[in-house]
């Protein structure tokens, strides 16, 4: 089943459940994938939905350390309610070790040996990890790991 399909099923649950803040964020999601579809002009396919996702949820991510700066509590409550339904939708999340593993593939790899090789390795580790890892956490393991 396709994502826009599991959206529809989603909001129609949220619905009659009568979940406002799930409707929201489901309905935003929904509307985000089929912007993308009419911009690239074809139904999407797993990896672009993954990518839309994956924007979304950087997006609340993002939003939600600017109102923890500001301490602004109640946007702050609001959004992580909105990245736990995004939650919902993302692949499982690589654990810090598996991310090292693959940083340390990458290294191997590339046979990159300092921080200035750090471009190479990233390409090589962000089409690996996408959307299963943040990739604010992706580049400090890279950082560290080319540090040594």
């Amino acid at each position: 089943m396709s994502l826009l399909n599991t959206l529809n099923d989603d909001m129609k649950t949220a619905m009659k459940a009568k979940d406002k803040e799930s409707l929201t964020v489901i309905r935003m999601l929904k509307a985000s994938i089929q912007n993308e579809q009419i911009k690239v002009g074809h139904e999407l396919n797993d990896e672009e939905e993954l990518t839309v996702l994956a924007r979304e949820m950087k997006q609340r991510r993002d939003s939600l350390a600017e109102f923890e700066k500001a301490d602004r509590d109640d946007l702050v409550t609001k959004v992580q309610g909105e990245i736990a339904v995004v939650e919902k939708y993302m692949p499982t999340q690589l654990s810090e070790a598996e991310i090292r593993e693959i940083v340390q593939g990458a290294i191997a790899k590339t046979g990159a040996t300092s921080k200035s090789e750090f471009g190479k390795v990233m390409g090589a580790v962000m089409p690996a990890v996408k959307g299963k890892a943040d990739g604010n956490q992706v580049n400090a393991i890279v950082k560290e790991l080319l540090a040594d």
